[in-house]
C-alpha cells in the first residue's frame, strides 16, 4: 500500500526557497535546488518559505502584468 506524504506546515518546512520574477514582473517562490521553469529568473532573495513571501509582499506592490502597467 502506498501511502503519500503530506506536506510540512508553513511552521515545519524548513526547505531552502528563492523568489523569483517573471518577464511580466510578476513574483513567485521556487524550491533553491532545482532547476528554475522557463520563463523565470532569480529576484535575489533566498531563504524559508516565510522570509521570502514577506519579501515578495514588500516588493510586489502593483499585482498587475508589466504589459497591463505599460
Amino acid at each position: 500500500m502506498l501511502c503519500a506524504m503530506a506536506p510540512p506546515d508553513d511552521d515545519e518546512d524548513d526547505r531552502r526557497y528563492e523568489v523569483v520574477v517573471n518577464d511580466e514582473e510578476q513574483y513567485s517562490i521556487w524550491f533553491a535546488d532545482r532547476p528554475l521553469p522557463p520563463g523565470w529568473r532569480p529576484a535575489g532573495k533566498a531563504g524559508t518559505k516565510a522570509e521570502c513571501l514577506a519579501h515578495i509582499e514588500v516588493v510586489w506592490t502593483d499585482m498587475r502584468p508589466r504589459s497591463v502597467r505599460s
